[in-house]
């Protein structure tokens, strides 16, 4: 058993537009969200999650995640639930209840599992969960990233017709890194949602959910699975069933 209060956190709203009602349509048998459900479950059978926590909008998904044995103690408010509201919103809602409601029982940890991950590696979410817990006094966060293959060093934005550089400088005081050739730059790596872990105290105290330290667990480039259109719904049932 960890010494510290970890909760998991299932961030799921009822407005999707890509795929209506996705985090409850049915994948493999079981509602979407249940898939998250049941993995945070077999982490708290580890002693690595105090609590199973959903976040929604809707009493029909509360019904659902409670069936599945997830806590839905609260309803998330309409003005944090729209497509533009971010991660942060959804989490200082949960700890500002947690704080009028449990103030025993705040976490030192939090857990994000989006829904849209049915797919998970328990072996791995309970290694990045170590990983946090030994190094916590040097990390305000742990991100999951995968290689990408085309670097952002090379990449622009458009102000009409005008094309601006997203970098003028990279590391190693290589400037104008869009002109020099792409064995110059350094790699870089993309955050794919497969597990967020931060401090409460990033949360409250920097008012960010990264923080400045965040500790990077690396992963294969093909590990993201994460369900936005049709397709990936496909492709996650498909990679579901050669496993």
């Amino acid at each position: 058993m960890s010494i510290f209060n970890i909760s998991a956190i299932i961030p799921a709203r009822s407005g999707s537009k890509s795929i209506p009602h996705k985090n409850i349509r049915v994948f493999n048998d079981k509602p979407l969200i249940a898939h998250s459900i049941c993995q945070a479950k077999k982490l708290e059978e580890m002693g690595l999650v105090n609590e199973i926590i959903v976040s929604t909008d809707s009493v029909e998904y509360k019904k659902v995640a409670e069936e599945w044995g997830a806590r839905v103690p609260f309803l998330r408010p309409a003005e944090i639930s729209g497509d533009e509201s971010t991660d942060y919103e959804f989490l200082k809602h949960f700890v500002d209840w947690k704080t009028d409601n449990e103030p025993n029982i705040i976490p030192d940890i939090i857990i994000q599992l989006r829904p849209t991950y049915p797919n998970r590696s328990i072996e791995k979410m309970a290694d990045m969960i170590s990983i946090f817990i030994k190094e916590f006094d040097e990390y305000d966060s742990l991100r999951t990233v995968v290689p990408v293959d085309k670097t952002p060093f090379k990449m622009y934005f458009m102000e009409n017709n005008d094309l601006k550089p997203l970098f003028y400088t990279a590391p190693n005081g290589i400037k104008e890194p869009y002109n020099v050739g792409r064995q110059m730059l350094p790699p870089t790596y993309l955050h794919n949602g497969y597990v967020d872990i931060l401090k409460t105290d990033t949360l409250l105290k920097k008012k960010s959910i990264s923080g400045e330290r965040i500790r990077a667990y690396l992963m294969d480039s093909n590990e993201t699975d994460d369900i936005d259109y049709e397709e990936d719904w496909v492709s996650a049932e498909k990679k579901l069933k050669r496993n």
